[in-house]
């Protein structure tokens, strides 16, 4: 049996010509074909014909134009005319022989052809999944990569809040005890100042002179170190929330890119929604990559390395602020015993026109009380207009750097120029009725002068020592409430 072709599907082959014929037969007819081989199915493969596509074709006489020009690569040669010249049999075995060999050769350059893009066809693919799964592997780990530097900024952020919000907490005991002090230093300037009312003889330096004004200097030392400690919380909570913003961000940022990695780790040849891409390989990512590697995980790494070293000061502000807190309040009520002994063995007499003084003073003091409430509430309304017109001015600012023709005179500008203008016009009104709410205030305290300035006319000294200096004096603030607690 010779063979005399293959396809893909199997082999096929026909009987040996009978002795005594010369020409083989050129029947194409399926009952001349054989198969032995078991039909193997056929793979389609990257949009690849699995047929063929030299077809033979045996053409008697000339082609037929009406079928038009022909579209294989390759046919089959025309049979000679039947008027060639006769050849010798010689010849035509020479001639057979040729052709036997030359077919012969092209059969096995064709042999050699498939085998080799057979192993071609499976080493490329073989490099190309090999190739897929490995980028695949590289993007499982940076995924890995991204997701612990993720919760190690997580983790590092939740420390930092739950840290600034103590220092929050911290600083409002501050501001509370702050303002508690406010109304010991006051008593006792008030003190000083009944006394300076004294009459004749009575108005010397004596001991308990001497005890107030060493009351106010403690008291207003303790103001300032008080003072100088909400300043330094309140420079360590901008510095932590600057380290938050920066932590934030890059979770932020990593939380996007891990979504990414993720969809690209994801798709696989049969995923919907692939598709080609002109010249995405030849992008310089050199001019539009922000880090490498190295640089990414120092990044991270440095930003939890700062974010630890604020929090360790943000722990040595907490500790200075107990200690000053506790020295303070313990200075400020050592102190106001000390008056008060030196109040007691100044006192000897009975004070007169106790009741009249007691309503005068108090009317006067309330409407004090209700004007200083006044001037905070003012001041207060003042350092609210900051942040809005810092607001405003940062974003003029901002939008002033616009570039080229994006720098337009447009509604927004307007507005802001509008709105700066009339947060200064709030401002300037509010400082006005500061203004005169301060005169009042000063009114109210020459009022308050002049009126213990004839009762203590009419009165003697150690009226003013026991039941003016001695009776503001009744009242201090607990040692709960100068550290802020309550």
């Amino acid at each position: 049996m010779d063979f005399f072709g293959s396809t893909q599907s199997c082999a096929y082959f026909r009987p040996a010509p009978p002795v005594g014929r010369v020409l083989p037969n050129l029947s194409t007819m399926k009952d001349s074909y054989k198969c032995f081989a078991r039909p193997q199915p056929v793979y389609h493969h990257l949009n690849l014909d699995w047929k063929p596509k030299t077809r033979y074709k045996i053409s008697f006489g000339e082609q037929n134009d009406a079928d038009g020009p022909s579209g294989d690569d390759t046919k089959m040669p025309p049979l000679a005319p039947s008027n060639a010249a006769p050849t010798t049999p010689e010849e035509w075995r020479r001639a057979n022989t040729a052709h036997l060999r030359q077919s012969e050769a092209s059969r096995r350059q064709a042999e050699k052809m498939r085998a080799e893009t057979s192993r071609l066809i499976q080493v490329q693919d073989q490099l190309t999944r090999k190739a897929q799964s490995e980028t695949s592997r590289r993007i499982g780990e940076r995924m890995t990569d991204i997701a612990f530097w993720t919760n190690e900024l997580s983790y590092e952020v939740e420390q930092l809040v739950r840290d600034s919000e103590m220092l929050k907490g911290v600083k409002t005991r501050l501001e509370k005890a702050l303002s508690v002090t406010e109304g010991p230093k006051q008593m006792a300037k008030e003190c000083l100042y009944h006394r300076q009312k004294k009459l004749g003889n009575e108005l010397i330096t004596d001991t308990v002179e001497k005890e107030l004004v060493q009351e106010v200097s403690v008291i207003a030392s303790c103001q300032e170190q008080i003072q100088r400690l909400i300043d330094k919380t309140m420079k360590q909570l901008e510095t932590n929330r600057k380290v938050q913003h920066v932590m934030e961000k890059d979770i932020d940022d990593k939380h996007a890119a891990y979504h990414i990695e993720d969809r690209c780790h994801k798709l696989m040849d049969f995923t919907s929604g692939i598709a080609f891409f002109m010249d995405v390989d030849r992008m310089d990512v050199s001019f539009c990559s922000a880090s490498v590697p190295e640089s990414w995980a120092k990044f991270s790494e440095n930003s939890i390395l700062l974010s630890q070293s604020e929090r360790a000061a943000t722990a040595k502000v907490r500790d200075e602020v107990e200690r000053v807190v506790e020295v303070t309040s313990r200075e400020m009520w050592s102190q106001y015993h000390r008056v008060n002994i030196a109040f007691a063995s100044c006192i000897s007499e009975t004070a007169e026109a106790k009741d009249k003084l007691q309503a005068h003073l108090a009317k006067t003091l309330q409407e004090v009380f209700q004007t200083e409430r006044t001037i905070s509430a003012l001041e207060e309304a003042i350092r609210n207009k900051e942040a809005p017109l810092k607001v405003a001015q940062t974003r003029l600012k901002e939008r002033s750097k616009r570039p080229n023709i994006e720098l337009c005179k447009d509604p927004p500008h307007s507005k802001l120029l509008t709105e700066i203008h009339s947060i200064n016009g709030t401002v300037a009104s509010l400082k006005l009725h500061l203004a005169e709410a301060r005169d009042s205030l000063q009114q109210l305290v020459n009022s308050k002068a002049t009126l213990e300035q004839e009762l203590f006319a009419k009165a003697h000294s150690l009226f003013i020592d026991r039941e003016k200096c001695m009776g503001i004096r009744k009242i201090f603030p607990s040692s709960p409430r100068l550290a802020g607690y309550t």
